[in-house]
C-alpha cells in the first residue's frame, strides 16, 4: 500500500525547516547505507548527531503523532529517527530494497522496517528530476510531492530516486515498524478504517457504524504485536 500524507508539516514548520537545512554541512550519504545500497548511493546526508538534524527529527516525530492519515495507514509501533537528505549535481540513488532492520545509532534498539517514509522539502518546481520510483506487484509508481508533504510505501519495495539534474532536492527519510507487520493485513484495516470514519461522518447513527469498528478492532486484536 502507498499513501500519500498531504501536509504533514504546517508551511511555517516547513520553511523553518528548510532553511535550517540549507544552512547544514553535509556528509556522503554513503555513511547509512548497506553493502548493496552502497553501489547504488550516490547523496548528501546530514550527519545523524547533528543539532539540526535532532531538532528537526523531533518536529517531524511530533507531527506524525498529531496525524490521523498517518496513525491509520501505519498503525506505528516504532519510528526511527528521521534522517535527511540531499541530491542535486546529477546524483541519484539506484535500485535498491532498505535493509530489514535498522539499529538506532548510539543505541541497543532496533527497528524493524515495515514501511518506509519520505518527507519532501523542496518544492518539485524548484528542482528537475529526483522523482522517487517506487515498483510493486500493482506497477511503478511515481513520487514527486509538494514540500511538508509525505509518502508512506512498504520497505520490501524495490524503489530509486532518478538523478536531480537542476536545483536540489531535500527530503527526510525514515522507517516504520508497525504493529501489524504484513502489508495486505494493513491495507484492509486502513480500507475498513476510512469506510469507518465516512459512515460516522454521512450516517453517524446508522448501527453499521459500531458493527464494523467492533470488525476493525477484533482484525487489530487479532494481527497486532505489542
Amino acid at each position: 500500500m502507498l499513501v500519500s500524507i498531504p501536509d504533514l508539516l504546517t508551511q511555517e514548520e516547513t520553511a523553518r525547516a528548510r532553511q535550517a537545512l540549507e544552512q547544514a554541512e553535509w556528509i556522503d550519504g554513503r555513511v547509512t547505507a548497506g553493502v548493496q545500497s552502497a553501489r547504488a548511493k550516490n547523496n548528501l546526508q546530514l550527519p545523524e548527531e547533528h543539532p539540526t538534524a535532532r531538532e528537526l527529527g523531533d518536529l517531524i516525530l511530533a507531527a506524525l503523532q498529531r496525524n490521523a492519515l498517518f496513525m491509520a495507514a501505519a498503525l506505528p509501533l516504532k519510528v526511527f529517527p528521521p534522517l535527511f537528505n540531499r541530491y542535486d549535481g546529477g546524483r541519484s540513488f539506484g535500485a535498491h530494497i532498505d535493509n530489514a532492520i535498522r539499529q538506532v545509532t548510539g543505541t541497543p534498539h532496533r527497528v524493524r522496517t515495515d514501511l518506509s517514509a519520505t518527507l519532501f522539502f523542496t518544492a518539485p518546481e524548484d528542482y528537475d528530476g529526483g522523482e522517487l520510483i517506487i515498483e510493486d506487484t500493482y506497477g511503478v509508481h511515481t513520487a514527486k510531492l509538494p514540500a511538508g508533504h509525505l509518502v508512506l510505501y512498504p520497505s520490501s519495495s524495490l524503489h530509486h530516486v532518478k538523478p536531480v539534474t537542476r536545483g536540489s532536492r531535500i527530503c527526510s527519510f525514515f522507517w516504520i515498524q508497525s504493529m501489524v507487520r504484513d502489508d495486505g493485513q494493513r491495507t484492509l484495516l486502513f480500507d475498513l478504517d476510512v469506510a469507518i470514519q465516512r459512515i460516522v461522518r454521512d450516517a453517524p447513527d446508522h448501527p453499521a457504524g459500531v458493527q464494523l469498528t467492533g470488525v476493525y478492532h477484533n482484525l487489530l486484536r487479532r494481527w497486532a504485536e505489542v
